[in-house]
């Protein structure tokens, strides 16, 4: 029994059939079972977050129970006063176990967790049930995992500072259940702020994990393609996870062209494969058919999943052009030759190949580093943004990302929109000599981890909120995780790999209120911005 964000987290992490192999043979949400029939020969192994509504539910479910056993795991720690409740209710003595199980998070990969969380800011202030959410899920997080770590967050944001003072305070609160065995060097929880880098979910991708969320979407390791025609039914859901999927894993950070080549050896594995299971004449044939058969359905699936996949994406990039597109974006963020790339995106938004989106994405990008440009024409792309026939609604999307930028940016600090647009500078080589001019763009995270695994990270930028009694002055953390506010993207969790790869005596995790495409973080802009408007600016 779960509810709707347990049955989340669980099923990230174990498929059905897995659940079925311990033993679990019924699986129901609190909030839709009533009503259904009494099994009391059954046992129920609940898991829940402990809140109020589960609490209430819970407690209808032990006065009339339909189990004989009730076995109560909470995702997070629990009241006092709920534990009384649910004492009270169980007349029958249904209940044999409570406990608090810390899992309130999404585990979508190794170095990477979410909270799903869209829409966390309300102008300038977290909204209240978002924070509420990133405290609890962040304490989960670390008892689960056991750390009590040093908390440090971004100083010229007040969402990343409220949130780590939250997280200490808990700590603080509850300091028996974070008393571990303290490591030679403690860990560190390092929160930031979606407004330090407001470009990287605005970009189209190119590696294959990232690519698949920005044009189809993945929630929770799963793609849903029922909008494409012709497909199977069972091509139409289908469940991405690197756990289960060894091409999948294989080629996940894989740029898209590499994908294509290694979709191709896949099929004549095969191929090789079904032509030795043509000739099925003896007995022995016959039993080593049948011993391999598993093996050969299941690369059967990883086949049709991942040529469907691939077909999609490449019939997608051919038809909207996204080549232009994307190699137009780069441009923009690398380079200051305002002229060619102002005609460059005239030339885009004129193209009924483009998607709207895609032009909505360009003009961003264009206003986001071109706004103060001397000779800037913002108002006549916006103008050809209207031509198209582009909606009021996402429109207002440009002085929007333009208020998430620099509202929060200080002058003079790092990410300054000069600053940024010259870290930009700096590990976008330029077009010549790069290997794939459709990932040079290297997100902002990537360089702060940098700094801090070389000891760089100053302390006035990133001062504590928390600290362990004898941590003392710390140069080199072993084990990070980092947390955004307001939303990560697979290319930072690609950066966070590629840091973890080459730095084998660190462990770097990095989670996020959420996994932003473009499209969810024009919604996160769509909410920050509802109670804040641009004074005095027009386009």
């Amino acid at each position: 029994m779960m509810d709707k964000e347990t049955t989340t987290t669980v099923s990230v992490v174990y498929a059905q059939s897995e659940m079925l192999l311990k033993e679990v043979y019924l699986f129901e949400r609190i909030d839709v079972c009533a009503g259904t029939e009494a099994m009391k020969h059954m046992k129920c192994i609940a898991f829940l977050r402990p809140i109020r509504e589960n609490v209430e539910l819970l407690v209808q479910e032990l006065r009339n129970p339909r189990y004989g056993q009730y076995y109560i795991y909470f995702s997070n720690t629990v009241n006092r006063s709920d534990i009384k409740e649910l004492a009270e209710a169980d007349d029958q003595e249904c209940i044999q176990e409570v406990k608090e199980f810390f899992g309130d998070y999404v585990a979508l990969a190794p170095h990477l967790f979410s909270f799903n969380l869209t829409g966390c800011f309300q102008g300038q202030r977290w909204s209240t049930a978002a924070f509420e959410r990133s405290v609890q899920g962040l304490v989960a997080l670390l008892l689960s995992l056991r750390k009590a770590p040093v908390v440090r967050y971004q100083c010229n944001s007040e969402p990343a500072r409220r949130l780590a003072e939250g997280v200490s305070q808990w700590m603080k609160r509850e300091a028996k259940l974070f008393d571990f065995r303290k490591p030679e060097v403690p860990p560190l929880l390092l929160i930031l702020d979606r407004r330090s880098d407001v470009v990287t979910p605005l970009l189209n991708q190119w590696t294959y994990q990232a690519m698949v969320h920005e044009l189809l979407k993945i929630q929770n390791n799963r793609v849903n393609l029922s909008q494409v025609p012709g497909l199977s039914r069972d091509l139409q859901d289908m469940v991405l996870s690197e756990d289960n999927d060894e091409f999948y894993s294989n080629n996940m950070y894989k740029n898209f062209g590499e994908i294509g080549s290694n979709i191709k050896e896949l099929m004549e594995e095969f191929q090789a494969k079904t032509k030795s299971h043509e000739k099925v004449e003896s007995i022995a044939d016959m039993k080593a058919f049948v011993e391999h058969y598993p093996q050969f359905k299941k690369i059967q699936g990883t086949v049709a999943k991942h040529v469907t996949l691939v077909g999609e994406l490449s019939r997608l990039v051919g038809a909207h052009s996204l080549l232009e597109v994307s190699e137009v974006e780069q441009e923009i963020v690398a380079t200051r030759d305002h002229s060619d790339l102002l005609k460059r995106v005239r030339s885009l938004i004129g193209s009924s190949k483009v998607r709207d989106i895609d032009c909505l994405r360009l003009v961003i990008l264009y206003a986001l580093h071109f706004d103060k440009h001397s000779n800037s024409d913002l108002s006549g792309l916006v103008h050809l943004l209207k031509n198209r026939g582009i909606s009021e609604t996402l429109l207002r999307m440009i002085p929007a990302a333009l208020d998430f930028q620099e509202r929060k940016l200080q002058p003079n600090d790092k990410f300054s929109a000069d600053n940024v647009r010259a870290f930009t500078k700096k590990v976008i080589k330029g077009l010549k000599g790069v290997e794939n001019i459709y990932t040079q763009h290297v997100p902002l995270v990537y360089d702060i981890l940098e700094d801090l695994l070389r000891g760089r990270l100053r302390d006035n930028a990133y001062p504590q909120a928390y600290a362990p009694s004898d941590s003392g002055s710390i140069l080199r953390y072993q084990d990070i995780t980092v947390f955004i506010a307001g939303g990560v993207t697979y290319e930072e969790s690609l950066s966070i790999y590629k840091l973890n790869v080459a730095n084998s005596t660190v462990r770097i995790m990095l989670g996020g209120t959420c996994v932003h495409n473009f499209s969810s973080f024009l919604d996160e802009l769509r909410a920050a911005s509802s109670e804040y408007t641009r004074s005095g600016r027009r386009l």
